[in-house]
């Protein structure tokens, strides 16, 4: 079966518009009908009186167009501080950067010299043998423990040290 259709399409490009008018002799297969519009006549239709802006209106209309010298060396001068505050913030950043870096570096640092220190401390303290001090000091220094009545106590008020200026004896 076949079947035989009738193209009569016109396509106009009236006003920037597209449109697709279909002639009453073709032949439309389907259940809906389509919706038809009269054809317009460009004479007929009303156009919308063209108005005239107001002189103030056109007058700002014209400064927003118009750019001056005064504006543009405003404009680059904005435009240069942006670029010496991105400069900077950049710089800023990257000082940032290696000063955290550096600090990591010294950290690292501090806690391996902790770590030697407190096992330097450790091992000095483990080889002391208190018995041969006191044997030491009392045997070739001659040092004896104080009597009663040699010691004298002091009170400070910052807790800190104490410095003797005369004898008290």
């Amino acid at each position: 079966m076949s079947r035989k259709r009738k193209n009569n399409r016109r396509v106009s490009y009236d006003s920037g518009r597209y449109a697709e008018r279909i002639e009453t002799d073709s032949y439309v297969y389907g259940n809906a009908a389509r919706k038809l519009e009269p054809e317009r006549v460009w004479e007929e239709q009303e156009e919308a009186p063209v108005r005239k802006p107001h002189h103030e209106v056109r007058k700002n209309r014209d400064k927003a167009r118009y750019m001056n010298a005064g504006y543009v060396m405003f404009l680059a001068a904005a435009l240069c501080a942006a670029a010496v505050i991105l400069v900077n913030y950049v710089q800023l950043q990257a000082e940032l950067t290696n000063l955290t870096r550096s600090v990591a570096s010294s950290e690292s640092r501090l806690n391996r010299l902790k770590v030697a220190n407190d096992e330097e401390y450790n091992r000095i303290v483990s080889s002391i043998n208190l018995e041969e001090i006191k044997r030491i000091a009392i045997m070739e220094l001659g040092m004896v423990y104080a009597q009663e009545g040699q010691i004298i106590e002091y009170e400070t008020e910052s807790g800190d040290y104490m410095r003797q200026v005369t004898d008290k004896n």
